[in-house]
């Protein structure tokens, strides 16, 4: 997988014409993080990946999304035709639809394996998200608020607050969410 990163990341910076020091300034992150990725030398975290896409910009769907997306007419989708947007970690985004720009929606099956952590930089993002637990457990940290949810509890948030995932369970856990706008 890293080696995959890597190599989209390079391929996306050159389709949109950016040097890695171009890259790099857009974004804060240190040109020889970039390096490292791009040479599958380091995975990146779901947070450092985001922000990197950020600069040029481009979803975290859209990085991972094959070239064609589903036709118009997909309504239902079986487990293999979700599209897997995460970039590792103990951690698996697996988008239901298309990564198509303009949905006003986008719904994930997360999957976080034991002691996976969105990382220890909060996520923000325009828009709200929710979620339910369906298995394990999941701390979930909002802002000052930190509480942790297992199966059939839920949560529901202002995404431009601060906000952190991490499996504190003995077991994976997994869960759907959805976020509107879509934010990968």
């Amino acid at each position: 997988m890293e080696q995959d990163v890597g190599f989209r990341l390079r391929l996306v910076r050159l389709r949109h014409q950016l040097s890695q020091r171009a890259l790099a300034k857009r974004t804060g992150v240190a040109h020889a993080t970039i390096s490292l990725i791009e040479s599958g030398r380091t995975s990146p975290s779901v947070s450092a990946l985001k922000r990197i896409l950020a600069g040029i910009p481009m979803t975290l769907a859209e990085f991972f999304s094959d070239e064609l997306p589903p036709a118009e007419s997909d309504i239902f989708y079986r487990a293999a035709e979700l599209t897997e947007i995460s970039g590792g970690d103990g951690i698996s985004y697996r988008q239901i639809g298309s990564a198509r720009a303009g949905h006003a929606l986008q719904i994930l099956f997360e999957h976080y394996d034991v002691g996976a952590d969105t990382g220890l930089n909060m996520l923000h993002h325009e828009g709200e998200e929710g979620g339910v637990i369906l298995s394990g457990q999941l701390e979930v940290t909002v802002g000052e608020a930190t509480r942790v949810l297992k199966a059939g509890d839920a949560y529901y948030f202002n995404s431009r607050q601060p906000h952190r995932f991490r499996n504190v369970g003995k077991e994976p856990c997994t869960l759907v969410s959805s976020c509107s706008p879509p934010s990968f």
